[in-house]
């Protein structure tokens, strides 16, 4: 009968419970034999006698005796923990349940920033799904845990790579979503952000026009920059300051559309692109800047919820697995135009921070900061490409999906060792079984 994980612990800490209570034992008892001869006193004067020399030589014995003992306990430990992670080497991981397909349906799909927030979560689908799956980071915002319940599963690799440098390998389709997302980590190196969004954008598509692979590039609705036209069509070209703080990331994925549909005319390379708006969910990075990580995070530490400017300003959330499930769609759809994934039901961002303290608790109370330079006013998809062209509208509503969220960064505060694991499971039924309806 195989040794489960939980077994070996229970084993382990039976056998170190074993040593530590004998080498105790012993200890005592050797204590024990030692204090009727260790002092002699007079019955008279009541006077401490020193030990005879022959005795001090039997109390060294004794004590050396003890250290032997000692040392000897901690190598059978130290042995035993090494033949519990020999063992533990070479007991089955347990999966999550995924489809098969054969050879025919099953796809090679790589994901560049699939260690990431939104990344992770697509790698959660595809793998559920059947595919075979191929991640690359460079773990600058993405990391190794948010995939590490799928790491020596047949169906899935992970490469260290940067894909600014280029890649070569086999696949059938490709999303490219590597680059960092949030204001502070894009602002972090404004130059690395540009050269992800230029250069790995090249190399991607020329590894998709090398390989005959079809391509999803993960835009953003920052293209938009501060709109003037509300709510946002794809038609739309935007209202961009190319030399602001967060021009890096705007003109960055610009580019990396111009990029795309340069190929398509030129190379045949079949592209697709995704205008992603705001996104929520476990995995998110707690301390990225966003609205939705900073506001959970202020009201579960029972901080001040600061809302930067007047609160006035507008954004719509979309939960992660409706984000997932828009790119998919897209990626098997045959249309070539970019398409917004995002979610129509706009807030202010002091309502925002009023559902969020409601939902939390606590004694936090909410106050206003300096306004952030080149922060949109409003932003709402119009997504009617979306419906008509994917049959895509989000389903998760705005309660249900901020309290996973919620669960997710509570648990993550909690966490005092690095052993504590906080890992975000996926389902094990298919997503589109799912009918959550807003």
């Amino acid at each position: 009968m195989p040794l489960t994980r939980r077994k070996m612990k229970q084993f382990c800490l039976f056998g170190v419970a074993t040593l530590l209570v004998f080498v105790l034992y012993k200890s005592l008892a050797s204590t024990e034999d030692l204090q009727p001869n260790a002092l002699h006193r007079d019955a008279r004067d009541n006077e401490i006698l020193p030990l005879a020399s022959g005795e001090h030589r039997n109390q060294q014995a004794i004590i050396e005796q003890q250290r032997k003992e000692l040392a000897e306990a901690k190598a059978k430990i130290r042995e035993i923990e090494a033949k519990l992670g020999r063992l533990e080497a070479n007991v089955p991981r347990k999966y999550p349940d995924v489809r098969f397909l054969n050879y025919k349906n099953r796809k090679r799909i790589l994901i560049t920033g699939g260690a990431g927030f939104v990344g992770s979560h697509l790698v959660d689908f595809l793998m559920m799904e059947g595919h075979e799956v191929i991640v690359v980071d460079n773990f600058f915002t993405g990391r190794k845990r948010n995939v590490e319940h799928w790491l020596g599963h047949e169906n899935f690799e992970l490469i260290h790579h940067d894909i600014v440098n280029p890649l070569f390998i086999e696949v059938d389709e490709i999303y490219h979503l590597a680059s960092p997302a949030s204001p502070p980590h894009y602002m972090y190196n404004p130059v690395k952000t540009i050269k992800t969004n230029t250069m790995g954008t090249i190399n991607v598509l020329g590894l998709a026009k090398r390989v005959g692979a079809k391509v999803l590039i993960a835009s953003t609705s920052e293209v938009y920059g501060d709109p003037t036209v509300h709510p946002q069509p794809e038609s739309y070209w935007g209202h961009v300051n190319p030399i602001g703080p967060r021009a890096c990331y705007d003109e960055g994925k610009r580019v990396s559309e111009t990029l795309s549909y340069a190929y398509a005319k030129q190379e045949n390379v079949k592209v697709r692109v995704a205008r992603i708006f705001n996104t929520y969910g476990p995995r998110m990075h707690m301390n990225d800047g966003r609205v939705v990580s900073n506001f959970i995070l202020q009201a579960l530490r029972n901080e001040t919820i600061t809302v930067y400017g007047n609160g006035k300003q507008t954004r719509s959330f979309q939960y992660v697995t409706d984000l997932v499930d828009g790119l998919v769609a897209l990626m098997v759809s045959n249309y070539t135009q970019p398409v917004n994934i995002g979610n129509p039901v706009e807030h202010t961002i002091e309502e925002f921070a009023v559902i969020i303290k409601d939902l939390v608790g606590g004694t936090s109370i909410i106050s206003q900061g300096a306004a952030v330079e080149d922060d949109p006013q409003r932003r709402k998809p119009d997504i009617t490409r979306a419906k008509r062209y994917l049959n895509w509208e989000p389903r998760v509503p705005l309660k249900v999906g901020l309290e996973k969220t919620i669960e997710y960064f509570r648990r993550e505060l909690d966490r005092a060792n690095h052993s504590e694991r906080n890992v975000f499971m996926p389902d094990n039924k298919s997503k589109k079984s799912e009918k959550i309806l807003v």
